[in-house]
């Protein structure tokens, strides 16, 4: 109940920034449909809303990030891609733009966005995929709770971290070169901070889904994961470290799909899914990060946190810098 009396706040808060053209409006009602491929969660709510708004029907396919670029790849090399929109981590949609899979629309929605989420004429930019520091606030003493990244190299924490593998999964592998480039003043310190880390024996898994859950359970006490945790998992008692240092993620990128069968339609899409009305919903509901303007998640402190996105990291660096951190934290 507490959930939906903050979504429905979020909404009278956060007016809709969506009035479809009229023209678009009636293209793409003749169309009458738009599939939607997407490796985020629990978008039903802003695909029932978009339904009900414009009287089309949105279908909502999720792809995890793992399968993402082959699924659509060979769908599209096959003649039979069925998404007319597709949403993903920027690193995955530059490389399905260089592989002629997106087209070009500038959705007008976006016009308030930062300015740096606008140079690509095919991607729109509309959130980060944040990491922060999360922790069981029932075992873990405000006192303790770290102030800085390098707080986790502190032997108290021993055996009582959560991380996804930094060998293999690649947001924590650039997160943690992120940490590189954009916090530590030398990289003798951020090695310092690495074994630091490593000492402390992580439990690691797959990737970001599963570390809440040993937090949450009381096995562990802090993981790095990701606050959009604390709306989703609510009421487990999880809290996150409001750290000195910057907030980092990978962008999420969308866009429209060069063989779409509803260009119409997608483009009502792109437009209505960019809205502040929308934004808010991902927000509030799945506690996102989004960069439509004045739109925070319903997090406590989120709305003063400097959150600035990593770059883009080759494959080849992902492989290399994975090989680098499977030693270091002597991972098989």
């Amino acid at each position: 109940m507490k959930k939906i009396l903050v979504t429905l706040l979020a909404l009278i808060l956060v007016p809709s920034a969506f009035a479809a053209d009229t023209d678009l409006l009636r293209k793409a009602k003749a169309e009458g449909q738009v599939s939607f491929y997407a490796n985020i969660t629990a978008v039903k709510p802003i695909m029932d809303a978009f339904n009900a708004e414009t009287g089309l029907k949105g279908k909502y396919t999720r792809i995890s990030t793992s399968k993402f670029l082959a699924t659509v790849l060979t769908e599209f090399q096959a003649g039979k891609l069925m998404a007319d929109v597709l949403q993903a981590p920027l690193p995955v949609m530059q490389m399905l733009k260089a592989q002629g899979v997106l087209a070009s629309y500038n959705s007008p929605a976006a016009a308030s966005y930062p300015d740096w989420t606008r140079k690509d004429d095919q991607i729109h930019t509309f959130g980060i995929e944040y990491v922060a520091l999360i922790y069981n606030k029932e075992l873990v003493k405000q006192a303790d709770v770290p102030k800085r990244y390098e707080d986790l190299t502190d032997p108290k924490w021993k055996n009582k971290i959560v991380m996804a593998n930094p060998g293999t999964h690649a947001t924590t592998i650039s997160w943690l070169v992120g940490l590189k480039e954009n916090v530590y003043k030398s990289e003798a310190e951020w090695m310092q901070f690495l074994k630091g880390l490593a000492a402390n024996k992580p439990m690691f898994v797959k990737s970001f889904g599963p570390t809440p859950a040993p937090v949450e359970s009381g096995e562990k006490s802090i993981a790095i994961s990701m606050p959009k945790y604390i709306i989703t998992k609510a009421p487990a008692p999880l809290d996150w470290a409001r750290v000195e240092q910057p907030l980092l993620g990978t962008p999420r990128g969308m866009a429209i799909a060069s063989s779409a069968k509803n260009p119409n339609a997608a483009k009502l899409f792109m437009d209505f899914w960019l809205s502040k009305k929308a934004m808010g919903m991902l927000a509030s509901d799945v506690g996102e990060y989004v960069l439509a303007p004045g739109v925070f998640p319903p997090i406590d402190g989120m709305d003063k946190a400097k959150v600035i996105p990593i770059r883009t990291m080759s494959d080849k660096e992902i492989r290399d810098w994975g090989a680098k951190f499977k030693k270091i934290f002597a991972l098989r």
